[in-house]
């Protein structure tokens, strides 16, 4: 009962956080591209980044519930863009310092990235290799002084590559073995000779979202760079993968619900032939069929969380979580539009927004198809 309290009150201060630094300019920074650096400055001093993670290293130390009501609650209130940025900072890559990181490492980053001095980037995803991180290109060739790395490749899809004061770099180091296990993770400074950001991705939805391409060119980093062993970078890239699709997941379900929140407004106040259009069996079928999956959905997902807080969730369950709610989000989504008709069209209209920014849901992360073959080959072991 403390923490349902607690988790309460934080969700009342997300919402006023929202209410003081957001609303006002959302549709300004979706119409600009990207959200001002200060925002950052104030999610930090507000308590809103890293929060679960320990307090010798400038987090709250909170359990990951509160981190994850955070990017439920900002995508409930519809501001996705943010709320995916702040993930990948926050749940996603302050987790891999804290899981794999040396004490330097961690004590030169964590605090910083907690008030908002620094944001954290990763850049994985390549031109030419998505969802399957085996066919990754970008190479890591050993000095010739054997002081350090050069750095080599291109990734795209780069979650605050354009805001990022460093980036995680996910790189071969080893050729003649598989990628999973000749894999290495290197922290980049920023800026740094050789290294250019890309252009700040035009995408149909997340309009805010800073997503950059970034270019490698002889990057030069030293062997204290690497974020946990060399060779071993697929080791700690699996080992987050859980809290990160659950994460997706949970954003999905806060878009859900708010989605279905704006609908059933709408449709109680707008009428055709004469009456609500919630008066329609048509109507009040649909938003129940809705709700129902919803709370199917919340309830699994209170179950993964609880898993995670116990270091128990495996990469299936997560997987299925992933799977599950994604697909639900542009389920609904999409049927909340329909009942908007016309006016849902509109990009002036929150649900509008809300059902372009879902597409995404299902593709980044591991697309539906891997999620299935993950949950597929956990079942059956091939």
């Amino acid at each position: 009962m403390k923490q349902e309290n607690e988790l309460l009150l934080f969700r009342k201060s997300i919402q006023a956080f929202a209410k003081k630094y957001i609303e006002a300019d959302y549709l300004k920074w979706e119409e600009e591209g990207n959200i001002p650096r200060e925002l950052w400055r104030k999610l930090g001093e507000e308590g809103f980044l890293c929060v679960d993670i320990p307090e010798k290293y400038g987090g709250l130390g909170a359990p990951n519930v509160f981190s994850s009501l955070i990017v439920e609650e900002l995508n409930r209130l519809g501001y996705a863009s943010i709320a995916i940025n702040l993930s990948v900072h926050s749940n996603i890559i302050a987790h891999y310092i804290l899981g794999s990181g040396r004490e330097e490492q961690k004590n030169k980053y964590l605090p910083k990235m907690a008030s908002g001095e620094m944001v954290g980037a990763i850049a994985m995803t390549e031109p030419d290799a998505g969802s399957d991180l085996q066919g990754i290109k970008t190479k890591a060739s050993l000095m010739k002084d054997e002081s350090g790395y050069l750095l080599n490749g291109s990734k795209t899809f780069v979650s605050n590559g354009q805001h990022c004061d460093f980036t995680i770099v996910v790189a071969r180091t080893d050729l003649e073995v598989p990628a999973s296990r000749g894999t290495t993770l290197f922290i980049v400074d920023i800026p740094a000779d050789g290294l250019e950001r890309g252009k700040n991705l035009d995408k149909i939805g997340l309009l805010s979202c800073d997503t950059s391409e970034m270019f490698l060119e002889n990057v030069k980093v030293s062997k204290q760079a690497v974020l946990g062993e060399v060779n071993q970078g697929f080791i700690t890239l699996m080992k987050e993968l859980p809290r990160e699709r659950l994460t997706i997941a949970i954003g999905a379900l806060g878009a859900v619900e708010g989605a279905l929140e704006l609908t059933i407004e709408y449709v109680k106040e707008r009428k055709v032939f004469g009456k609500s259009i919630s008066d329609f069996q048509n109507t009040r079928f649909k938003i129940a069929e809705m709700m129902t999956e919803a709370r199917v959905n919340r309830a699994f997902v209170q179950e993964c969380l609880d898993l995670l807080e116990k270091g128990e969730l495996d990469t299936e369950t997560a997987s299925m979580a992933k799977l599950s709610c994604t697909e639900a989000q542009g389920k609904i989504t999409d049927q909340c539009l329909q009942l908007f008709g016309g006016y849902g069209y509109m990009r002036e209209y929150p649900i509008g927004r809300a059902f372009v920014d879902a597409r995404i849901q299902r593709i980044y992360g591991g697309t539906s198809e891997i999620m299935k073959e993950i949950i597929g080959r956990g079942i059956f072991g091939k």
